[in-house]
Protein backbone atom coordinates (compact mmCIF):
# COMPACT_ATOMS: atom_id res chain seq x y z
CA UNK A 1 0.00 0.00 0.00
CA UNK A 2 1.10 3.58 -0.50
CA UNK A 3 3.43 4.67 2.31
CA UNK A 4 4.42 8.26 3.13
CA UNK A 5 6.84 7.53 5.97
CA UNK A 6 9.37 10.08 4.80
CA UNK A 7 6.90 12.88 5.55
CA UNK A 8 5.59 11.46 8.80
CA UNK A 9 5.90 13.44 11.99
CA UNK A 10 7.73 11.96 14.97
CA UNK A 11 5.09 13.30 17.33
CA UNK A 12 2.36 10.86 18.34
CA UNK A 13 -1.00 11.36 16.67
CA UNK A 14 -4.44 9.88 17.20
CA UNK A 15 -5.74 7.03 15.08
CA UNK A 16 -8.27 9.37 13.47
CA UNK A 17 -5.59 11.94 12.69
CA UNK A 18 -3.34 9.27 11.22
CA UNK A 19 -6.17 8.07 8.98
CA UNK A 20 -6.81 11.61 7.73
CA UNK A 21 -3.09 12.10 7.10
CA UNK A 22 -2.84 8.85 5.16
CA UNK A 23 -5.80 9.76 2.93
CA UNK A 24 -4.37 13.23 2.32
CA UNK A 25 -1.03 11.70 1.39
CA UNK A 26 -2.66 9.37 -1.10
CA UNK A 27 -4.60 12.23 -2.67
CA UNK A 28 -1.41 14.24 -3.18
CA UNK A 29 0.07 11.37 -5.14
CA UNK A 30 -1.59 10.94 -8.52
CA UNK A 31 -0.60 7.27 -8.65
CA UNK A 32 0.74 5.31 -5.68
CA UNK A 33 4.21 3.70 -5.92
CA UNK A 34 2.63 0.28 -5.38
CA UNK A 35 0.56 0.75 -8.54
CA UNK A 36 3.66 1.65 -10.55
CA UNK A 37 5.60 -1.33 -9.19
CA UNK A 38 2.75 -3.71 -10.00
CA UNK A 39 2.50 -2.11 -13.42
CA UNK A 40 6.16 -2.92 -14.04
CA UNK A 41 5.57 -6.55 -12.99
CA UNK A 42 2.58 -6.81 -15.31
CA UNK A 43 4.50 -5.19 -18.17
CA UNK A 44 7.31 -7.75 -18.00
CA UNK A 45 4.93 -10.67 -17.43
CA UNK A 46 2.71 -9.65 -20.32
CA UNK A 47 5.68 -9.60 -22.69
CA UNK A 48 6.11 -13.27 -21.78
CA UNK A 49 2.46 -14.33 -21.88
CA UNK A 50 1.56 -12.41 -25.04
CA UNK A 51 4.49 -13.92 -26.89
CA UNK A 52 2.77 -17.26 -26.40
CA UNK A 53 -0.75 -15.95 -26.93
CA UNK A 54 0.24 -14.34 -30.23
CA UNK A 55 1.48 -17.57 -31.80
CA UNK A 56 -0.71 -20.10 -29.98
CA UNK A 57 -3.78 -19.96 -32.31
CA UNK A 58 -1.64 -20.49 -35.41
CA UNK A 59 0.52 -23.11 -33.69
CA UNK A 60 -2.51 -25.15 -32.64
CA UNK A 61 -4.69 -24.77 -35.74
CA UNK A 62 -2.01 -24.76 -38.45
CA UNK A 63 0.93 -26.45 -36.80
CA UNK A 64 -0.89 -29.20 -34.88
CA UNK A 65 -4.00 -29.33 -37.09
CA UNK A 66 -6.66 -28.78 -34.41
CA UNK A 67 -10.24 -28.13 -35.54
CA UNK A 68 -12.03 -24.91 -34.51
CA UNK A 69 -13.89 -26.98 -31.89
CA UNK A 70 -10.64 -28.35 -30.47
CA UNK A 71 -9.12 -24.89 -30.47
CA UNK A 72 -12.26 -23.52 -28.82
CA UNK A 73 -11.83 -26.07 -26.02
CA UNK A 74 -8.22 -25.13 -25.44
CA UNK A 75 -8.95 -21.41 -25.74
CA UNK A 76 -11.74 -21.80 -23.22
CA UNK A 77 -9.33 -23.52 -20.84
CA UNK A 78 -6.74 -20.80 -21.42
CA UNK A 79 -9.15 -17.96 -20.72
CA UNK A 80 -11.60 -19.54 -18.28
CA UNK A 81 -9.81 -22.13 -16.17
CA UNK A 82 -8.47 -19.42 -13.89
CA UNK A 83 -12.04 -18.88 -12.71
CA UNK A 84 -11.80 -22.09 -10.69
CA UNK A 85 -9.00 -20.72 -8.50
CA UNK A 86 -9.62 -16.95 -8.40
CA UNK A 87 -11.72 -17.26 -5.27
CA UNK A 88 -9.00 -19.39 -3.71
CA UNK A 89 -6.34 -16.80 -4.52
CA UNK A 90 -8.48 -13.97 -3.21
CA UNK A 91 -9.31 -15.87 -0.04
CA UNK A 92 -5.68 -16.83 0.66
CA UNK A 93 -4.57 -13.21 0.27
CA UNK A 94 -7.26 -11.85 2.61
CA UNK A 95 -7.04 -14.72 5.08
CA UNK A 96 -3.30 -14.29 5.36
CA UNK A 97 -3.67 -10.84 6.85
CA UNK A 98 -2.36 -8.89 3.90
CA UNK A 99 -0.25 -11.45 2.05
CA UNK A 100 -1.47 -10.20 -1.31
CA UNK A 101 2.06 -9.90 -2.68
CA UNK A 102 3.07 -13.45 -1.86
CA UNK A 103 -0.09 -15.08 -3.18
CA UNK A 104 0.32 -13.06 -6.38
CA UNK A 105 3.97 -14.13 -6.54
CA UNK A 106 2.97 -17.79 -6.30
CA UNK A 107 0.64 -17.30 -9.25
CA UNK A 108 3.30 -15.58 -11.34
CA UNK A 109 5.76 -18.36 -10.54
CA UNK A 110 3.39 -21.16 -11.60
CA UNK A 111 2.70 -19.46 -14.92
CA UNK A 112 6.42 -18.98 -15.55
CA UNK A 113 7.16 -22.68 -15.01
CA UNK A 114 4.52 -23.67 -17.59
CA UNK A 115 6.23 -21.91 -20.50
CA UNK A 116 9.05 -24.43 -21.16
CA UNK A 117 6.60 -27.34 -20.89
CA UNK A 118 5.02 -26.22 -24.17
CA UNK A 119 8.25 -27.30 -25.85
CA UNK A 120 7.46 -30.98 -25.29
CA UNK A 121 3.66 -31.02 -25.62
CA UNK A 122 2.37 -32.04 -29.06
CA UNK A 123 -1.18 -33.32 -28.50
CA UNK A 124 -4.44 -31.93 -27.17
CA UNK A 125 -4.37 -33.50 -23.69
CA UNK A 126 -0.91 -32.39 -22.48
CA UNK A 127 -1.31 -28.95 -24.02
CA UNK A 128 -4.65 -28.61 -22.26
CA UNK A 129 -3.09 -29.58 -18.92
CA UNK A 130 -0.25 -27.10 -19.35
CA UNK A 131 -2.63 -24.29 -20.26
CA UNK A 132 -4.81 -25.20 -17.28
CA UNK A 133 -1.79 -24.94 -14.97
CA UNK A 134 -0.77 -21.62 -16.53
CA UNK A 135 -4.25 -20.21 -16.00
CA UNK A 136 -4.23 -21.54 -12.43
CA UNK A 137 -1.30 -19.23 -11.84
CA UNK A 138 -3.18 -16.34 -13.41
CA UNK A 139 -6.22 -17.10 -11.28
CA UNK A 140 -4.17 -17.05 -8.10
CA UNK A 141 -2.51 -13.71 -8.85
CA UNK A 142 -5.22 -11.58 -10.44
CA UNK A 143 -7.46 -10.78 -7.46
CA UNK A 144 -4.59 -10.12 -4.98
CA UNK A 145 -2.89 -7.86 -7.51
CA UNK A 146 -6.08 -5.87 -8.19
CA UNK A 147 -6.75 -5.69 -4.47
CA UNK A 148 -3.32 -4.12 -3.95
CA UNK A 149 -4.09 -1.53 -6.62
CA UNK A 150 -7.49 -0.78 -5.08
CA UNK A 151 -6.12 -0.52 -1.52
CA UNK A 152 -3.30 1.76 -2.66
CA UNK A 153 -5.76 4.21 -4.28
CA UNK A 154 -8.47 6.54 -3.09
CA UNK A 155 -12.05 6.22 -4.42
CA UNK A 156 -11.59 9.51 -6.27
CA UNK A 157 -8.65 8.30 -8.39
CA UNK A 158 -9.21 4.54 -8.45
CA UNK A 159 -10.23 4.49 -12.10
CA UNK A 160 -7.07 6.37 -13.01
CA UNK A 161 -4.91 4.01 -10.92
CA UNK A 162 -6.35 0.96 -12.66
CA UNK A 163 -5.95 2.76 -15.99
CA UNK A 164 -2.25 3.40 -15.34
CA UNK A 165 -1.70 -0.21 -14.34
CA UNK A 166 -3.58 -1.53 -17.37
CA UNK A 167 -1.63 0.82 -19.64
CA UNK A 168 1.67 -0.53 -18.32
CA UNK A 169 0.31 -4.07 -18.57
CA UNK A 170 -0.69 -3.41 -22.16
CA UNK A 171 2.73 -2.03 -23.02
CA UNK A 172 3.93 -5.56 -22.35
CA UNK A 173 1.09 -6.93 -24.45
CA UNK A 174 2.24 -4.64 -27.25
CA UNK A 175 5.85 -5.78 -27.04
CA UNK A 176 5.09 -9.50 -26.66
CA UNK A 177 3.68 -10.16 -30.15
CA UNK A 178 6.42 -8.00 -31.68
CA UNK A 179 9.11 -10.06 -29.95
CA UNK A 180 7.37 -13.27 -31.06
CA UNK A 181 7.21 -11.99 -34.65
CA UNK A 182 10.91 -11.16 -34.68
CA UNK A 183 11.83 -14.55 -33.20
CA UNK A 184 9.70 -16.40 -35.78
CA UNK A 185 11.43 -14.54 -38.62
CA UNK A 186 14.93 -14.97 -37.21
CA UNK A 187 14.95 -18.64 -36.18
CA UNK A 188 14.37 -22.00 -37.80
CA UNK A 189 12.52 -23.64 -34.90
CA UNK A 190 10.47 -20.50 -34.30
CA UNK A 191 7.84 -21.84 -31.91
CA UNK A 192 10.40 -23.52 -29.64
CA UNK A 193 12.42 -20.30 -29.50
CA UNK A 194 9.32 -18.27 -28.63
CA UNK A 195 8.44 -20.59 -25.74
CA UNK A 196 12.03 -20.53 -24.41
CA UNK A 197 12.39 -16.74 -24.47
CA UNK A 198 8.91 -16.43 -22.93
CA UNK A 199 10.05 -18.50 -19.94
CA UNK A 200 13.12 -16.32 -19.36
CA UNK A 201 11.08 -13.13 -19.45
CA UNK A 202 8.47 -14.60 -17.06
CA UNK A 203 11.20 -15.35 -14.51
CA UNK A 204 12.31 -11.71 -14.73
CA UNK A 205 8.74 -10.62 -13.92
CA UNK A 206 8.73 -12.73 -10.75
CA UNK A 207 12.02 -11.16 -9.66
CA UNK A 208 10.64 -7.65 -10.17
CA UNK A 209 7.65 -8.52 -7.97
CA UNK A 210 9.81 -9.90 -5.17
CA UNK A 211 12.28 -7.01 -5.20
CA UNK A 212 10.13 -3.94 -5.84
CA UNK A 213 6.52 -4.52 -4.77
CA UNK A 214 5.97 -3.64 -1.08
CA UNK A 215 4.85 -6.52 1.12
CA UNK A 216 3.64 -7.09 4.63
CA UNK A 217 0.56 -6.91 6.77
CA UNK A 218 0.14 -3.16 6.34
CA UNK A 219 -1.19 -3.84 2.84
CA UNK A 220 -4.42 -5.21 4.18
CA UNK A 221 -7.23 -2.99 5.23
CA UNK A 222 -8.83 -5.15 7.79
CA UNK A 223 -10.04 -2.30 9.95
CA UNK A 224 -13.75 -2.58 9.19
CA UNK A 225 -14.51 -5.73 11.18
CA UNK A 226 -15.22 -8.01 8.18
CA UNK A 227 -13.84 -11.54 8.57
CA UNK A 228 -12.03 -12.84 5.46
CA UNK A 229 -13.95 -16.06 4.83
CA UNK A 230 -15.24 -17.50 1.56
CA UNK A 231 -18.79 -17.33 2.90
CA UNK A 232 -18.33 -13.65 3.71
CA UNK A 233 -16.95 -13.01 0.20
CA UNK A 234 -19.91 -14.70 -1.50
CA UNK A 235 -22.22 -12.95 0.97
CA UNK A 236 -21.12 -9.62 -0.51
CA UNK A 237 -23.45 -10.41 -3.40
CA UNK A 238 -26.36 -9.63 -1.07
CA UNK A 239 -25.48 -5.99 -1.71
CA UNK A 240 -27.60 -4.84 -4.64
CA UNK A 241 -24.97 -2.86 -6.51
CA UNK A 242 -22.21 -5.46 -6.33
CA UNK A 243 -24.69 -8.20 -7.25
CA UNK A 244 -25.80 -6.28 -10.31
CA UNK A 245 -22.20 -5.63 -11.33
CA UNK A 246 -21.39 -9.33 -11.04
CA UNK A 247 -24.51 -10.44 -12.96
CA UNK A 248 -23.98 -7.96 -15.78
CA UNK A 249 -20.27 -8.84 -16.07
CA UNK A 250 -21.23 -12.52 -16.30
CA UNK A 251 -23.89 -11.98 -18.97
CA UNK A 252 -21.70 -9.72 -21.08
CA UNK A 253 -18.86 -12.23 -20.76
CA UNK A 254 -21.10 -14.88 -22.31
CA UNK A 255 -21.16 -12.83 -25.53
CA UNK A 256 -17.49 -11.76 -25.56
CA UNK A 257 -15.65 -13.69 -28.26
CA UNK A 258 -12.06 -14.39 -27.24
CA UNK A 259 -9.21 -12.41 -28.74
CA UNK A 260 -7.82 -15.44 -30.57
CA UNK A 261 -11.06 -15.97 -32.46
CA UNK A 262 -11.20 -12.29 -33.42
CA UNK A 263 -7.70 -12.55 -34.90
CA UNK A 264 -8.52 -15.79 -36.72
CA UNK A 265 -11.64 -14.15 -38.19
CA UNK A 266 -9.59 -11.18 -39.38
CA UNK A 267 -7.00 -13.48 -40.93
CA UNK A 268 -9.67 -15.39 -42.85
CA UNK A 269 -11.47 -12.25 -43.99
CA UNK A 270 -8.30 -10.57 -45.27
CA UNK A 271 -6.11 -13.54 -46.15
CA UNK A 272 -3.34 -12.45 -43.76
CA UNK A 273 -0.21 -14.62 -44.33
CA UNK A 274 0.77 -16.86 -41.42
CA UNK A 275 4.04 -15.00 -40.84
CA UNK A 276 2.13 -11.77 -40.14
CA UNK A 277 -0.48 -13.31 -37.87
CA UNK A 278 1.49 -12.62 -34.66
CA UNK A 279 1.26 -8.87 -35.39
CA UNK A 280 -2.54 -8.70 -35.20
CA UNK A 281 -2.61 -8.42 -31.37
CA UNK A 282 -0.43 -5.32 -31.69
CA UNK A 283 -3.42 -3.31 -32.94
CA UNK A 284 -5.52 -4.25 -29.91
CA UNK A 285 -2.64 -3.61 -27.52
CA UNK A 286 -1.80 -0.22 -29.05
CA UNK A 287 -5.38 1.03 -28.72
CA UNK A 288 -5.60 -0.33 -25.17
CA UNK A 289 -2.33 1.39 -24.24
CA UNK A 290 -3.39 4.76 -25.62
CA UNK A 291 -6.90 4.72 -24.15
CA UNK A 292 -6.53 3.00 -20.76
CA UNK A 293 -5.53 6.07 -18.74
CA UNK A 294 -7.87 8.59 -20.46
CA UNK A 295 -10.86 6.26 -20.14
CA UNK A 296 -9.95 5.48 -16.52
CA UNK A 297 -9.93 9.19 -15.70
CA UNK A 298 -13.16 9.66 -17.65
CA UNK A 299 -14.76 6.87 -15.63
CA UNK A 300 -13.79 8.66 -12.40
CA UNK A 301 -15.49 11.83 -13.62
CA UNK A 302 -18.60 10.78 -15.53
CA UNK A 303 -19.36 7.34 -14.11
CA UNK A 304 -17.71 3.96 -14.34
CA UNK A 305 -20.74 2.01 -15.46
CA UNK A 306 -21.37 4.33 -18.42
CA UNK A 307 -17.79 3.88 -19.63
CA UNK A 308 -17.98 0.12 -19.04
CA UNK A 309 -21.10 -0.22 -21.21
CA UNK A 310 -19.68 2.09 -23.88
CA UNK A 311 -16.75 -0.30 -24.17
CA UNK A 312 -19.11 -3.15 -24.99
CA UNK A 313 -20.74 -0.89 -27.55
CA UNK A 314 -17.35 -0.54 -29.25
CA UNK A 315 -17.00 -4.33 -29.28
CA UNK A 316 -20.44 -4.68 -30.86
CA UNK A 317 -19.42 -2.31 -33.66
CA UNK A 318 -16.27 -4.42 -34.22
CA UNK A 319 -18.43 -7.55 -34.58
CA UNK A 320 -20.70 -5.75 -37.03
CA UNK A 321 -17.74 -4.71 -39.20
CA UNK A 322 -16.48 -8.29 -39.31
CA UNK A 323 -19.93 -9.40 -40.49
CA UNK A 324 -20.11 -6.90 -43.35
CA UNK A 325 -18.76 -7.46 -46.85
CA UNK A 326 -16.27 -4.59 -46.47
CA UNK A 327 -12.72 -5.71 -47.30
CA UNK A 328 -11.02 -2.32 -47.33
CA UNK A 329 -7.44 -1.84 -46.16
CA UNK A 330 -8.72 0.12 -43.14
CA UNK A 331 -10.81 -2.79 -41.83
CA UNK A 332 -8.16 -4.43 -39.61
CA UNK A 333 -7.10 -1.08 -38.15
CA UNK A 334 -10.66 -0.07 -37.28
CA UNK A 335 -11.58 -3.47 -35.84
CA UNK A 336 -8.43 -3.73 -33.74
CA UNK A 337 -8.80 -0.14 -32.51
CA UNK A 338 -12.37 -0.87 -31.39
CA UNK A 339 -11.20 -4.12 -29.82
CA UNK A 340 -8.51 -2.32 -27.82
CA UNK A 341 -10.95 0.43 -26.88
CA UNK A 342 -13.28 -2.23 -25.50
CA UNK A 343 -10.60 -3.48 -23.12
CA UNK A 344 -9.53 0.03 -22.11
CA UNK A 345 -13.13 0.89 -21.17
CA UNK A 346 -13.92 -2.34 -19.32
CA UNK A 347 -10.97 -4.18 -17.77
CA UNK A 348 -9.74 -1.82 -15.05
CA UNK A 349 -12.99 0.16 -14.97
CA UNK A 350 -14.93 -2.93 -13.86
CA UNK A 351 -12.53 -3.51 -10.97
CA UNK A 352 -12.71 0.16 -9.95
CA UNK A 353 -16.51 -0.01 -9.93
CA UNK A 354 -16.62 -3.28 -7.99
CA UNK A 355 -14.17 -2.00 -5.37
CA UNK A 356 -16.71 0.50 -4.06
CA UNK A 357 -18.95 -2.23 -2.65
CA UNK A 358 -16.22 -4.36 -1.03
CA UNK A 359 -14.74 -3.77 2.46
CA UNK A 360 -10.95 -3.64 2.68
CA UNK A 361 -10.63 -6.89 4.65
CA UNK A 362 -12.45 -8.71 1.82
CA UNK A 363 -11.17 -6.64 -1.10
CA UNK A 364 -9.24 -9.45 -2.79
CA UNK A 365 -12.01 -12.04 -2.25
CA UNK A 366 -14.76 -9.66 -3.32
CA UNK A 367 -13.06 -8.70 -6.57
CA UNK A 368 -12.42 -12.41 -7.18
CA UNK A 369 -16.17 -13.07 -7.01
CA UNK A 370 -16.79 -10.65 -9.88
CA UNK A 371 -13.80 -11.91 -11.85
CA UNK A 372 -14.85 -15.54 -11.38
CA UNK A 373 -18.29 -15.00 -12.91
CA UNK A 374 -16.82 -13.14 -15.87
CA UNK A 375 -14.08 -15.73 -16.45
CA UNK A 376 -16.52 -18.64 -16.33
CA UNK A 377 -18.77 -16.84 -18.81
CA UNK A 378 -15.89 -16.28 -21.24
CA UNK A 379 -14.90 -19.93 -20.88
CA UNK A 380 -18.44 -20.91 -21.89
CA UNK A 381 -18.37 -18.42 -24.77
CA UNK A 382 -15.19 -19.96 -26.19
CA UNK A 383 -16.73 -23.43 -26.13
CA UNK A 384 -20.01 -22.25 -27.66
CA UNK A 385 -18.32 -20.13 -30.31
CA UNK A 386 -15.94 -22.91 -31.31
CA UNK A 387 -18.85 -25.35 -31.56
CA UNK A 388 -20.96 -22.94 -33.60
CA UNK A 389 -18.03 -22.23 -35.94
CA UNK A 390 -17.50 -25.96 -36.51
CA UNK A 391 -21.19 -26.65 -37.15
CA UNK A 392 -22.38 -23.54 -39.02
CA UNK A 393 -19.32 -21.52 -40.02
CA UNK A 394 -17.58 -18.44 -38.69
CA UNK A 395 -20.10 -15.83 -39.88
CA UNK A 396 -23.09 -17.57 -38.30
CA UNK A 397 -21.17 -18.00 -35.04
CA UNK A 398 -20.18 -14.32 -34.95
CA UNK A 399 -23.73 -13.19 -35.81
CA UNK A 400 -25.01 -15.19 -32.84
CA UNK A 401 -22.42 -13.64 -30.55
CA UNK A 402 -23.28 -10.13 -31.76
CA UNK A 403 -26.99 -10.69 -31.14
CA UNK A 404 -26.32 -12.04 -27.66
CA UNK A 405 -24.04 -9.09 -26.85
CA UNK A 406 -26.72 -6.60 -27.91
CA UNK A 407 -29.34 -8.25 -25.69
CA UNK A 408 -26.99 -8.42 -22.70
CA UNK A 409 -25.92 -4.79 -23.16
CA UNK A 410 -29.54 -3.59 -23.17
CA UNK A 411 -30.20 -5.63 -20.02
CA UNK A 412 -27.14 -4.08 -18.35
CA UNK A 413 -28.37 -0.59 -19.18
CA UNK A 414 -31.72 -1.33 -17.55
CA UNK A 415 -30.34 -2.86 -14.33
CA UNK A 416 -27.29 -0.62 -13.97
CA UNK A 417 -25.93 -0.44 -10.40
CA UNK A 418 -26.49 3.06 -9.06
CA UNK A 419 -23.55 2.83 -6.72
CA UNK A 420 -21.14 2.28 -9.61
CA UNK A 421 -22.22 5.28 -11.63
CA UNK A 422 -20.30 7.98 -9.83
CA UNK A 423 -17.89 8.41 -6.96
Amino acid sequence: MYVADSRASKAPVSAEGAARYAVAGRRRAAVAPTVLALGAVSLVTDVSSEMVTAVLPLYLVTGLGLSPLGFGLLDGIYNGFSALVRLVGGHLADRGGGRHKWVAGLGYGISALCKPLLLVAQTLTPIGLILAADRTGKGLRTAPRDALISLASTPENRGRAFGVHRAMDTAGALLGPLVAFLILRATVDGYDAVFTVSFCVAVLGVLVLVLFVPGGRQEAGGGDGARPTLRAAVGLLRGRDLRRIAVCALLLGLATVSDSFVYLLLQRRLGVPDRWFALLPLGTAAAFLLLAVPLGRLADRVGRWAVFLAGHGALLVAYALLLTSWHGTALPYVVLALHGGFYAATDGVLMAAASEGVPEALRSSGLAVVQTGQALARFACSLLFGTAWTLWGDRAALAGAAGALLVCAVFSVVVRPKGAVAV
